[in-house]
């Protein structure tokens, strides 16, 4: 089980730095919400339903420039039970223009996941950056 819950956020990760839409689909629930919080910015949504998520994602696409990679690392499992279980990882985000490459944010990643489809889908994204984008 460990290592399957591992699996989905990895898969979450690399969908989203690719804009992998029909990937990011199959990780996160019709019912998924995310939760950002930045310093100084406050709170940023809950993006609620897998649609919102996506459009959300593709708007922050549009604008970013150069390759931007979201690393995960230090992945532990806080609970898991049958159905659902969370997951929490540090955050080192970079960009590579081509000519520099440079670090965007750190912060944490709480994975709520749920149990669905035969796998392990994300429900529940918060993100706290400890610095604003």
């Amino acid at each position: 089980m460990i290592a399957e819950l591992q699996q989905a956020v990895a898969k979450y990760a690399h969908a989203l730095d690719e804009l992998n839409v029909p990937e990011l689909e199959s990780v996160l629930t019709e019912d998924t919400t995310w939760t950002f919080t930045m310093p100084g910015q406050g709170v940023l949504g809950p993006v609620a339903g897998r649609a919102a998520v996506l459009d959300f994602v593709r708007d922050g696409h549009k604008v970013q420039t150069g390759r931007v990679r979201h690393h995960l690392g230090n992945v532990v499992i806080i609970t898991a039970g049958a159905a659902t279980a969370e997951v929490r990882a540090y955050l080192v985000q970079t960009r590579n223009t081509g000519q520099s490459i440079q670090m965007i944010s750190t912060g944490v990643y709480t994975f709520g996941l749920r149990r669905s489809g035969g796998g392990w889908r994300i429900a529940e994204l918060l993100l706290t950056l400890d610095n604003g984008l």
